[in-house]
């Protein structure tokens, strides 16, 4: 045992008198004692932050900063990532606009339209101005694809704000757009895409006193090559389209997109066209009292409105009882029902107008298809009733000269089209078309009472479209024969001509 403890001593003595192991376990000792302070560290701050956390929030009945949410439900943007992501864009966007960007990528970012326009047609584009008046669903989605297109100057004029209600059919809004200006939020999202265009934005409400003012040319001078109207105020509308067609402004107007949701029903025609799309027949009115009767072209829907379709939603009761209706509007005079949009149909209308001013300001040949292209097969089927009422007229004892029908050739391609769907009630067929009476007339059905007029009283829901084989063999059995459809139709066709009558009705009264 002492030869241990003595062994044990020496050893000790050389490591204590070693300078090598000294250092050693000095290093040692020093980097326990270093990662013992860091992770003391890493504990303390730790324990700091949570408790900084738990302070910064407020109890529930401390006040808190409403302040950082708009009155829209939006977030109020602080210094975000997002917020310096916009903020380089935007100074991006006004050095493209001075020039600093690389023509060539330009060029490339437009290739397809290049293409498609030519060289020629692309420049025309690139140098154009257009206004484009209402900035919600229809005038976005025109916006964003002009720009997208090349589009060099583009005014856009609206005094609404992104609302959660728009997010279903604006091009470009989202949600941290909720409360802003929807001129701002455009050129904002679009300067992302096309840094090289110039935006004048105008947080205004168009009207006539100002139509001027709005409607002036760019500041060096250049008239618009165009203007959009996505108004959906009708007194907005008819302003707008009266001085552009006063002062020789090209223009192109929307109608209601609202309650639609077929797209091949969308046309491109002269307002004068437009007979029964129920915003455009109260703009056409409107303006022919201004002497303005046609060369406006639009942007329509020949669908009609039905008992299972959507429909404008009535304001309930409830505010009606509180009085002041008028208030709930977003400016007086303006619509305080809720009207249903399908999301699509906005931007169908849109990009239709875009397409249309593209290849008015670049001069690409366009023949748009009127409607069905079937006028004269209406002329034809018009013809038809009208002798038809002469005979009925003749074999009930009355003299048939002179005998005017309440029916013309826009009604009988709305009758045939929308009521009939372009086929005959009894066989299904869809040639040879006409249309008769269907029961025989009683009482005093032609109207004398005017001198020197006879003016039959027939109603859309009194006539029924067949063939023009039906119609005689309808004619001579029924109108002239005395008898009744139930004795000569079986009961699906008498279903089906009243369900037709129904929805007829139903349209009516919406117009």
């Amino acid at each position: 045992m002492s030869s241990w403890s003595s062994w044990l001593g020496e050893r000790s003595a050389e490591i204590t008198s070693s300078h090598r192991v000294q250092l050693g376990i000095t290093a040692a000792v020093s980097v326990g004692v270093g990662v013992g302070a860091v992770f003391g560290i890493q504990n303390a701050r730790r324990w700091y932050n949570i408790h900084d956390l738990k302070d910064s929030i407020p109890d529930i009945d401390s006040p808190h900063h409403i302040d950082k949410i708009n009155q829209f439900g939006g977030a109020v943007p602080e210094d975000s990532h997002d917020r310096k992501d916009e903020e380089r864009s935007a100074a991006l966007a006004r050095r493209a606009r001075l020039g600093d960007y690389d023509e060539d990528l330009v060029l490339e970012q437009l290739a397809r339209n290049r293409v498609f326009l030519t060289d020629k047609g692309l420049v025309k584009l690139r140098n154009a101005f257009v206004v484009v008046v209402g900035c919600g669903g229809v005038g976005s989605h025109a916006t964003a694809a002009l720009a997208r297109s090349g589009c060099g100057r583009l005014r856009l004029i609206d005094f609404d704000q992104v609302s959660l209600s728009s997010l279903n059919r604006h091009a470009v809004a989202t949600l941290a757009d909720v409360g802003t200006p929807k001129v701002q939020c455009l050129r904002k999202r679009l300067e992302q895409i096309t840094p090289w265009t110039h935006f004048d934005c105008r947080n205004q409400l168009f009207g006539e006193g100002v139509a001027e003012e709005q409607l002036a040319p760019w500041t060096d001078g250049q008239k618009p090559t165009y203007v959009i109207d996505a108004i959906d105020n009708i007194d907005s509308k008819v302003a707008l389209l009266h001085y552009c067609k006063k002062n020789g402004l090209p223009v192109i107007s929307s109608m209601g997109a609202g309650c639609k949701s077929d797209p091949t029903r969308v046309f491109v025609g002269d307002i004068s066209a437009s007979a029964e799309d129920p915003l455009s027949r109260t703009t056409r009115r409107r303006l022919r009292m201004l002497g303005v009767k046609d060369g406006i072209p639009v942007i329509y829907s020949s669908e009609k409105a039905g008992p299972d379709k959507a429909q404008l939603l009535p304001l309930p009761e409830e505010e009606f009882a509180k009085g002041q209706v008028g208030e709930l509007g977003v400016l007086p005079d303006f619509r305080v029902r809720i009207l249903p949009v399908l999301g699509t149909m906005p931007a169908v209308f849109g990009l239709c107008v875009a397409n249309h001013v593209m290849l008015e300001i670049t001069g690409y040949p366009h023949d748009y298809l009127p409607s069905k292209a079937r006028e004269k097969m209406y002329d034809g089927i018009l013809a038809q009733l009208q002798g038809l009422e002469e005979r009925v007229a003749k074999s009930c004892g009355y003299d048939p000269l002179g005998l005017r029908i309440p029916i013309n050739s826009d009604d009988v391609g709305y009758l045939v089209e929308e009521v009939w769907h372009g086929r005959s009630a009894v066989s299904g067929l869809a040639s040879r078309l006409a249309l008769t009476r269907w029961r025989r007339p009683k009482g005093d059905w032609v109207d004398m009472r005017t001198p020197g007029q006879k003016a039959d009283c027939l109603g859309f829901d009194e006539v029924v479209c067949m063939t023009k084989d039906e119609m005689l063999k309808h004619e001579k059995e029924v109108l002239k024969g005395g008898k009744a459809p139930e004795d000569l139709y079986d009961k699906q066709v008498i279903e089906l001509v009243e369900r037709r009558w129904e929805v007829e009705r139903h349209f009516r009264a919406q117009r």
